[in-house]
Parts: C-alpha cells; structure tokens; sequence
C-alpha cells in the first residue's frame, strides 16, 4: 500500500493535472517543487494522521481508499448546502497551505543564508544592524502578514534541526519556528556556509547552530573558562602597570582570544593531534606566548629590560615579533604537546604561508598525510586579512596536493579599524572574511563580549577541522582599547569607537558577574584566581631581574642535534667535506632518469631526449639537466629528501628537465624517475608544480625548510625577475631570519638569468639586490690564510649568491647545502641558453669522490702569466662569450678569464691568487647587466680590497639604465656585441 500511495502521489507529481474541471492546472500544488513537501508530509501522515492539516488528511485517506489523485481532494465544509463532488472541487485551501509552508521554507532557509544580517556582533553597538534595516527576506511579514499566523502549527522540513529531534520534535508553530532561528542566527553569533557545495557538510554545521541545547556549556567549563579569561585580562594589566610607556600591542579588548585558542587546542589535542604551529601578528603575541604557549614569565619580562644585552650572537627582534617552541603537557588531556608560534615581522600577514610550509612538512616527515597530529592556527587582524593579497594566494594553496596542510582554524581578531582607517574605507566586501569563501571555508562571527558565545564558534572549528579537514574561520569581533599601540591616540580619528570604548564594561566584569548571578561561582572563588594568577605574575617579574636575555630561548624551530649545545656547529674538520660521489653511482642515476617504464607511451620527441642524456653519460659527460638530477638522486640515495617545487618545475621552464614523464595515451598516469633510483631504501623526491604564485609558495617552502635541517627544499621562478613578488620574504625572512631570530634554513633559490634578447622581465633575477642583503663588510679584509677560510665565511655569512657556468658546479652547490655542518640560503642564477649549450657541459670526473664546489675557476689556458696584459673576472654565462670572441680575436694568451662562480661570500683567496698569478694585467670586471645592477656594485670595493687597492678595477657592461634590458632583439646584440669587445679591447 505505501508504495502505492507513494506512486499515485508522485506519479501526478512530475506532470500537470488534467482535471476537465479544474480551472488552474498550471497552477497545481503537485507540481514539481513541492514533491519534496508532499512526501515529507505522506510519511508523517504514515506515522501519526493527527499530525497533519486536515485536508492533508483527508486527502492520503480518499488515495488509500482507492480514488485517483486528481479526486482524492476534500474541501472542508462549506456553509452552502450544495453538495459539491470532490472532482469539480477548486483546490483553494490546499493550495493556501502548501503555500504557507513553503513561506515556512523560504523563511527558514533565509535565516541560514542571511540570518548573520541581524547577528549582534558588535561589543560596541555600533555596525549592528538595526532591526529598521532588515533584509526584506529576513521579515516576518512579508510571509506572513496576518498576527494570527504566528500561533499556526507547520510540518518542519528535513534541512532544518530546530526541532528537537530526540523527541521527534517534527512541528512547531511559527512563533517558537521564528524564536528559534533568531536564537540560532540572530544572536552573539553569525554563520556563513550556505556557500559551500556539499549538503552533508551544510546540515553539519546547521546541526551544530540550530538544534536546542546546542549552546549549553558546564559549570566546569565556564568556571575553565573565567580563569583562562583571568589571566588573559590580568596578563595585559600587569604589563601596563609596571611597562606604562612600553609598546606592547596588547590584547586589550579581546581578551577572549587566549580561552578561544585554548579551548581549540583542547579538543584537537583530544582527537590526536600533537603539535600546533600558530602564525599571528603582533597584537596579543606576548599574551599568546604566556598563556597558550606557556613560555616561561621571566623571558617575557625581561625583554622589557633594555639595559640588557643579548648574551648569544644576533641583532633580535622587536618583542612582539619573536616566535618560541614548547611542549607540554595539555590542561585537559594530560597529553604532552608541542607548541610552535612562528616569528614574524611586521608585515602582517606575510608569515601564513611559511606557517603552512612548516605545517606540511611536520605532516611530511611525521607521516601524517591526513593532518590528524600536526595542524595550523592561523590569526589575522580584520583589516590585514582582507587587504593583503598574500591571504588570498595561501588560501589558494588549501587543497593543492603537495601544498595542502589538511585545514587551518583562522581566528581573525577583528578590531574593525586598522590602524586609523575605517572599514568603510577599506575594503569593498561585506565582512573581512569573504576572502575565505574561495575555498568554502565556513564563518562563524562572534561577539567577542559574549565569551560562552566564542568557546562555541570554537569548539565547532575544532570538530569542522578533524572531520573535514578543511579551513574554518573564526571572525573575534570585538574592539581595541588602544590607538594602534599603546601610546597612540586613536579619538583624533575615531571619537564615537573611542567614546563607546570608553564607556564599555570589560568582557572578564560583564562573565564574572554572570557566573556569580548563576551560582556558577562565587564572589571570593572569582577574587582568589585573580589573586592566585598575580602571584605567578610577581614571581616571573622577580626571577626577570635575574635573567640574561637569550637569543635562543626564543627558536620556533629548533633542530634537535644539529648543532652543539651552545649552537655552534659539530664542526668535522677545517674544510668543508667533499661532495664528490662514487661514479658507479652517477652512472646510475643517469641510468634511471634516461629510461622510461617499459609500459609507458612517452612523446616522441622527449625519448631522443632520454636517449641524448643516455649517450652523453655513455661519453661520460654531464649536461645541467644531468648535474642536477644526480645532485638530487644522489642525496636520495644518503637518505635526504628533496623537495623541488615553483611554476612548471616538473617539466621545467625551457624544458631541460623532465622529472615526471607524462603517458601519451593513458590521462593522469605519469612516472617520476627520481624515486626509481633505490625505491626500497631511498629518501623521497617531492617535485611539484605550484599555482601561479611566488609570494605564497616561496613563503611556504621557507617554512618548509625551517622543520628539518637534513633535507633539500629548492624553489625555481619561471623567469629568476619573477622572484620580486615574493621580495617580502626574501627581505624579511630570507636574508634576516638568522639575525632576527637565530633561525637557520638551507632554503635553495634557483632564479634563471642571463642576457638573451627576451625584453626587460625575462633576462635578470636582479643579482644585484640579493649582493645589496649580503652582511659582510667590504672593508675588512679576512684572513685568507685559514685553512678553514670558506668554512668560515660561509659560516658568518647570512646567505650565499652563486651563478655557476658548469654543470658539475651546481651539483656541488647543491650537495653542499645539505653536507655543511650548519644551514645557510643559497641563491643560484641559473642558466637559460647554458643549458644546451655545447660548451656547457662538464665530465663526470668533476663530479666524483674528492672532489668538491669551486668557487671561482681559474683561467688555466693562460701558462705564461706575464704575459697577460688583461684579466677579466666575470660571473655566469656572459664567460663563454667571452672566451669565444677571445678565440676568435686571437687573445687567447694575452687575456686570462676568470670564473667567479660564488659572488657572496667573496673568495678573497682565490682572487688574490688570481690577482698574484698576472700581475701586469689590467684588472676588469664584465657583466652583462647595466653598471647599476648586477655584481659590480658588490665586487668593486671587494676587489679594490684583495689587490690592496694598488691596481685600478675597470668596468666593462651595460652603461646604467632604469630598465633591465631592451626589449628590441637588434638593440639587444648590439649591446652585447659591445660589452664583449669593451671587456677584451677597449681602453
């Protein structure tokens, strides 16, 4: 019989009624849209026929006795006493219910779209919505106009949990229908997510808003909650009362942050996560860093001793900028945790992505592909968050396969001004956050005043991560107290905030006094924790008078081991060890990355690539593609992973390398030769093409290489101009990081340079500014005589700038990185037209045992060096025009070329010995690029230096020019012809 039922309902559902007496078929309430309703309203029939309208019931009871749809209709009784068959019947009542209960359905769905409209988010009461201001679709009345309709009982619908569903709570009347969605979307809290594509995942997250009791918290947990508010609030006072004229940037106004971010901890520590990487701006760091990071009071207070210095090497930072690692035990589960709040400078929202590559690669090497032990906390200032266009590139990154961290909770502290600028004028978007939307990220906006409102929004953000693992925003809407800082004043540009501000009851005043009138707590149990949290306060200011400032008590990524324990490096001998390796070895890798599977249908054209590598080796020579690939596979093999990743690395730029090979006829199969070297006992090889972004990825892959010193993480531009996007990092955590903050990383930047007639954007990666970040001193003269001078210098040095001309070079470069006993950037120019040139190649017994990087490589062609009456020293590609113009002159005995292969740090010594080995020449630098770019502004007063400023350095390049190159391919020869003949000939 149900089915049935269900079929004559239905059937009549998908068509028009046909009715010869019915006057408005077109009209039908069995149309299709509300075949959902009819069946929600046949089942609920089935189990209770009270609980429908009568004419509902009338209607299933007349198809169950056997009458066809079209006549199953029974009006109610009319005061005519004409008797009128149920076929001539016009369905008016029918239709007049079905039609408030989809009014009831529009209402409900539009208080989960735009119920956070009449949200009460603002502390301050002032953006709130006023109720004058609804959205239409919001009010009541324009579904319902009659007062009358609010006592009407209706059927709720499936996409709702407003009823109480443990007692099958399926009706209600409109009155508690409307209560109940204001209750759930109207007050402390606004929900955006009827964006996102996935109905499991909406009804998720409506279960958590909309179902009765949803919000209720224990005593326990608000007792947990006024004291973790306690030391929030009482944290900032300390800090003002014995650091009034310090600038703090403190939380004050958003206390709320420190209970949020424990509880988030809390549960994802529950459900097995270990570790947390948190990246935030300055506003609250130190509150943070005390309360949810648990580093000890007395490093804390000691920073604000400037009379003291640091007692270990490192310029610092700003105390609000500075990051720390912890572990400890977790309040709630007594599981030991590690906590790492990654240091930052005041470019707000430029460490996200590095916190998203530290993230991943705690996933990478914990073999935690699922983000179920390691997690990101990200926190975002409102205007930052929207202004700043890195937010957008990280976000992008969410569900890349090599770049995703399995979702980030981002908790926005949203103090709805930035610095002095108002909303209104800073951003075009409703809210701050509709940057997250891209990736279906649900918003929960909160009051911050309401602190039971934000432990809810919290705990949802926990539970969405674990289950989803997808991105969750948190919008901590609440006020500064402050200007900017605290010594700014904001009322010259704010009066009404400032004036509201100063007025405003404290968030820890309005919830201790809630708990009190609950009986939650009592007044001198709430004056006890205060008491009892001020003596830790006393007691971490006490030991600050005693403590040193130590730099490295302040590490957000300490490489347990690495390094001695004063953090000097377990130095081997006085040399750097070699990197040469067994030639059994590189033959084969050469093998493997030359010979595709059996079962695969390469193009073509790349098999005479494959078999022009396999002839080179057979010739026991190794082009660039070849160096590098047994740079890799040969760190592979020791058990080093390697991470290579940037636009279109796979294949590469100019298509030299060619590390995954891609099936022509079978879509998405492809084979990566690099991890068929030793695939059972060989580290993993991670090469990736990124989205078309520099400042996020680069950003990442700094992070990346922070989390474990044994491993390669390069990064290669398209085009080495291209890296100026990402020059935030470079600058900020590149270039300084070590200094800051007593960080290392083995970051490799591979940037492809050189002069070639492609216009002003693809000939320079802009040497010269990586040379201008270089912190050696071009006065000082170092000891050249040290066995151990390159150890030394790449050892004080903050990062190195090299622009190889031979493949075995950047194979030893790259080997290099990882076999120093400590960590430094390295910068590569790499090659465009080398990498097929035929002079460019370099015979595998380079490459061997004992042998090892060459900083500069000597002119050996020259025997008599007496003879020479010109020395060039240059770098980089513009060495084989040279040499061949040389040649073609007939020079080739007057004019010695010197390779210097490591611009930074400078090889003194063997440019001194050069500089011995001629000493009649002419001294000349040549360079491709302009006279105000390029090395020659770094290597003239360290050349000046080395010969003891008794010889004269001459320029030879480009004259300087604002733009990079020509963008004409004629213009572009004949500059390049000039600086050629200027260099060997000229005066």
């Amino acid at each position: 019989m149900q089915r049935v039922l269900r079929s004559a309902v239905f059937r009549r559902s998908c068509t028009t009624f046909r009715a010869p007496c019915r006057p408005f078929s077109s009209d039908s309430f069995m149309n299709g849209s509300s075949a959902t309703y009819i069946e929600q309203m046949y089942d609920s029939w089935k189990k209770d026929p009270n609980s429908v309208h009568k004419s509902w019931h009338a209607y299933f009871g007349n198809i169950k006795g056997g009458a066809r749809p079209d006549q199953a209709y029974q009006a109610p009784p009319s005061l005519s006493t004409k008797h009128v068959p149920a076929s001539a019947v016009v369905y008016d009542v029918g239709a007049h219910v079905i039609k408030d209960h989809q009014n009831v359905q529009a209402l409900i769905r539009s208080y989960q779209i735009r119920g956070h409209c009449l949200a009460k988010l603002d502390p301050l009461d002032i953006s709130n919505r006023p109720l004058s201001d609804m959205p239409p679709e919001l009010n009541i009345n324009n579904y319902f106009p009659e007062p009358s309709d609010l006592d009407k009982v209706f059927q709720l619908p499936t996409t709702t949990f407003i009823g109480d569903r443990s007692h099958n709570e399926d009706t209600l009347p409109l009155r508690e229908i409307l209560s109940r969605l204001q209750k759930a979307y109207c007050g402390s809290i606004g929900v955006e997510y009827m964006f996102i594509n996935s109905k499991q995942k909406c009804d998720w997250i409506r279960q958590r808003f909309e179902a009765p009791g949803c919000f209720t918290m224990s005593s326990e947990q608000k007792r947990t909650l006024l004291a973790r508010l306690v030391r929030s609030t009482r944290f900032e006072e300390f800090l003002a009362a014995k650091w009034s004229s310090e600038k703090r940037f403190g939380l004050d106004g958003c206390e709320v942050l420190i209970p949020a971010m424990k509880n988030i901890i809390d549960l994802s520590t529950a459900a097995g996560v270990e570790s947390f990487i948190i990246g935030m701006p300055h506003r609250g760091r130190l509150n943070v860093l005390a309360n949810v990071a648990r580093q000890p009071l007395e490093q804390i207070f000691c920073r604000f001793n400037a009379q003291v210095d640091p007692e270990d090497e490192g310029s610092g930072d700003v105390k609000y900028h500075l990051g720390v690692c912890t572990e400890l035990p977790n309040h709630a589960t007594g599981k030991k945790i590690k906590i790492a709040v990654v240091a930052n400078p005041s470019h707000l929202e430029a460490v996200d992505p590095v916190v998203q590559g530290k993230t991943r690669a705690e996933q990478f090497y914990n073999r935690d592909p699922d983000g179920k032990s390691v997690m990101s906390i990200l926190l975002h200032g409102d205007a930052a968050f929207a202004g700043q266009g890195v937010v957008y590139e990280t976000f992008h990154l969410t569900d890349l396969p090599d770049y995703t961290t399995k979702g980030s909770i981002h908790i926005v502290v949203n103090n709805q001004i930035g610095f002095t600028t108002d909303p209104r004028v800073a951003r075009s978007s409703q809210y701050c956050t509709d940057v997250a939307k891209v990736v279906e990220a649900p918003i929960f906006h909160v009051n911050a005043d309401d602190p039971e409102a934000v432990m809810h929004v919290c705990s949802v953000a926990a539970e969405w991560r674990q289950k989803w693992s997808k991105d969750v925003v948190i919008d901590l809407v609440c006020y500064r107290k402050f200007g900017h800082n605290e010594q700014d004043e904001p009322s010259f540009t704010q009066p009404l905030m400032y004036h509201k501000i100063k007025q405003q009851k404290h968030v820890l005043e309005i919830y201790s006094e809630k708990l009190v009138k609950e009986g939650v707590v009592t007044k001198d149990a709430f004056k006890d924790e205060k008491q009892k949290y001020e003596e830790v306060l006393k007691t971490g200011f006490d030991k600050s008078g005693k403590q040193p400032i130590n730099n490295r008590s302040w590490l957000d990524s300490p490489w347990e081991g690495f390094f001695n324990l004063d953090g000097s490096p377990k130095l081997p001998g006085p040399l750097i060890p070699s990197t040469g390796v067994a030639k059994e070895k590189l033959l084969h890798i050469g093998e493997v990355i030359s010979t595709p599977p059996p079962d695969f249908n390469i193009h073509k054209v790349l098999k005479k690539t494959l078999e022009g590598r396999k002839h080179m080796l057979e010739k026991g020579e190794a082009d660039w593609a070849i160096g590098e690939s047994c740079a890799f596979g040969s760190l592979l093999l020791e058990g080093i992973d390697v991470r290579l990743s940037g636009q279109d690395v796979e294949r590469g730029t100019f298509s030299h390398r060619h590390h995954v090979l891609h099936d022509q006829l079978v879509d998405m199969k492809d084979y990566r030769p690099l991890n068929h070297i030793a695939p059972n006992t060989q580290a993993r090889y991670t090469v990736c093409n990124s989205s078309l972004s520099e400042f996020a990825v680069l950003g990442f892959e700094v992070g990346f290489s922070m989390s474990n010193p044994n491993a390669l993480v390069c990064w290669e531009a398209q085009f080495g101009d291209f890296h100026n996007n990402a020059q935030c990092i470079i600058d900020q955590f590149i270039s300084s990081g070590q200094d800051k903050w007593m960080r290392q990383s083995g970051m490799v930047l591979l940037l492809p340079h050189g002069y070639e007639g492609m216009g002003p954007e693809h000939s320079s990666a802009r040497p010269e500014r990586f040379l201008q970040l270089c912190s050696d001193d071009p006065d000082v003269m170092p000891d050249i005589t040290q066995e151990s001078f390159e150890r030394t210098q790449l050892w004080n040095c903050n990062m190195q700038v090299i622009n190889c001309t031979t493949p075995a070079n950047i194979f030893h470069a790259l080997r290099r990185q990882v076999k120093m006993p400590f960590r430094k950037p390295l910068i590569v120019m790499t090659p465009k037209s080398l990498l097929r040139h035929p002079d460019a190649k370099s015979p595998l017994t380079d490459m061997v045992e004992g042998t090892r990087f060459k900083r500069l490589i000597p002119d050996n062609s020259c025997e008599n060096g007496g003879e020479v009456v010109r020395v060039i020293f240059c770098s980089g590609k513009v060495y084989y025009e040279l040499a061949k113009e040389r040649e073609k002159l007939g020079l080739l005995h007057k004019v010695a070329i010197a390779r210097v292969e490591q611009i930074s740090p400078f090889p003194y010594d063997l440019v001194h010995s050069e500089l011995e080995r001629f000493p009649n020449a002419k001294v000349i630098w040549a360079q491709e690029e302009p006279k105000n770019m390029g090395a020659w502004s770094y290597v003239q007063p360290r050349l000046y230096k080395t010969a003891d400023y008794k010889r004269g350095i001459e320029y030879r390049g480009r004259a300087p020019n604002a733009s990079v190159a020509t963008g004409n391919k004629h213009h572009h020869m004949l500059e390049q012809a000039a600086v050629l003949s200027s260099a060997l000939t000229g005066l």
